[in-house]
């Protein structure tokens, strides 16, 4: 498998685990895969509801939070997804969300170099 398939495979499965899990998908995913890292950027995540609290300081903080709880409470979960897609176990994730833009960032640290292994 090429390095762009797997990163379109990748998209596409995160995006439907935010269906399913958190239900309710992004606009627009884009993976790359550097080194021993896979990078996700997400947008549109947000709902209208999530849109409006943020809209105070307290509101953003209590949406930050709520949101990166969900995401931690299906860490297992990606990481299998991730393992059973490319054969690497994830070491470590980490994750962060614009309550401004919309727009989810996840890095998921693998054990080993999975670019090198990729057709380019």
């Amino acid at each position: 498998m090429s390095k762009g398939e797997l990163e379109d495979k990748l998209s596409r499965s995160l995006t439907q685990w935010e269906k399913e899990y958190l239900g309710r998908g992004p606009v627009l995913v884009k993976t790359d895969i550097v080194r021993n890292m896979i990078i996700v950027g997400l947008k549109g995540i947000l709902t209208p509801a999530e849109k409006k609290l943020a809209g105070t300081s307290e509101g953003m903080l209590s949406v930050k939070r709520i949101r990166a709880d969900l995401v931690e409470s299906g860490r297992e979960q990606l990481g299998k997804m991730i393992l059973e897609l490319t054969g690497e176990e994830v070491s470590s994730f980490h994750t962060d969300i614009s309550t401004r833009t919309g727009e989810r960032v996840m890095v998921f640290v693998l054990s080993d170099n999975l670019e090198k292994k990729l057709i380019v």
